[in-house]
């Protein structure tokens, strides 16, 4: 079905002061943001997105470099590599060397989409199985989290999670569309789960349910951009200033509306090799943020304070702060 892009002259509602979000899942680099990339990430800050995580593996093998890149040249883009399932055929011993090169880049925060799809079964089960394995086992030795594509291999995916020792470097089960058992599954394996514009859809009860129960610091949202453009927008093109649906409807199902804004989670992986400075000015670019999120941060590692969870691997590390907390304080 084709995507029409957004009207520059539909303005997506935007945040309340002090708020922000950001896009755990999308695809920038693809051909349908050829024609207004920057158009699309002007509105996605319009609407108060600081920060997007671009998937490399959208497409072919050359689809990482173009998230790489994209990452590289825009401070609020991030990117993840890797072989979806769709391609798992093609995740040959030289591919997966490439990626493990690109994995080295500066920008790049996680090891995906990979996973199981045994809806569209566009490679063979085993080879997919396969590839899955091969990638978990690259972010065990990146210190990455995976980011996981899944649908309708539920037990399959738990056993390599678990067999691979996945739980090492956690991960996200990207536009979860599960129930609340299998959100529950993948919670006890260390894993967030991720909630796209399908949770806005009107025949997705069981999917809101499961976002009920998601803990508030293990819950992400995503557009998967252009795909799955969430209500009021669907059968657009999705683009990343779309989240700000995602959440709207997640508050609401977990009665966070307050007169205040929108005290939903803010929630993605950054890399911590650089110094915190680094880390906080590529996050949070506002300068009147940054003060208090680094007392937030500090005070985080000390006793776990102001409501701000923090959990290192190695050398990567999973930030979620309160936007609630955010907006108390900043404004």
């Amino acid at each position: 079905m084709s995507r029409a892009p957004l009207d520059d002259a539909v303005q997506v509602p935007p945040l309340a002061a002090g708020q922000a979000l950001i896009d755990s899942h999308c695809h920038l680099d693809m051909d349908e943001f050829d024609g207004d990339r920057v158009r699309v990430l002007e509105r996605a800050a319009a609407a108060g997105v600081t920060a997007m995580v671009t998937i490399g593996a959208g497409g072919p093998l050359e689809a990482n470099d173009r998230a790489v890149a994209l990452a590289a040249a825009h401070d609020r883009i991030y990117a993840t590599v890797g072989v979806h399932p769709h391609e798992a055929a093609v995740a040959t011993d030289e591919v997966i060397a490439a990626i493990e090169v690109l994995a080295q880049s500066a920008k790049v925060v996680g090891i995906g989409e990979t996973g199981l799809d045994y809806y569209y079964d566009n490679s063979p089960r085993p080879q997919q199985r396969a590839a899955f394995a091969r990638f978990i086992a690259l972010a065990r030795r990146r210190q990455l989290p995976v980011v996981v594509h899944l649908r309708d291999a539920d037990a399959d995916a738990l056993e390599i999670v678990r067999g691979e020792g996945a739980r090492e470097v956690g991960g996200v089960i990207h536009c979860f569309s599960g129930d609340a058992a299998s959100a529950r599954a993948f919670l006890d394996e260390g894993f967030h789960i991720s909630f796209s514009g399908i949770v806005t859809f009107k025949n997705a009860d069981v999917l809101r349910e499961a976002a009920r129960i998601v803990p508030a610091d293990r819950l992400l949202i995503e557009t998967d951009a252009p795909f799955l453009a969430p209500i009021p927008y669907r059968g657009k093109r999705n683009e990343p200033a779309y989240v700000v649906e995602v959440a709207h409807t997640i508050a609401e199902l977990r009665g966070l509306f307050a007169d205040a804004g929108l005290p939903v989670p803010r929630e993605t992986f950054y890399d911590v090799r650089a110094e915190l400075e680094g880390l906080l000015a590529t996050s949070f670019p506002a300068p009147e943020d940054v003060p208090v999120i680094r007392q937030m941060f500090a005070d985080s590692l000390a006793d776990d304070g102001l409501g701000m969870k923090t959990k290192r691997k190695g050398d990567r590390i999973l930030l979620s702060y309160p936007i609630a907390i955010l907006a108390a304080d900043v404004a």
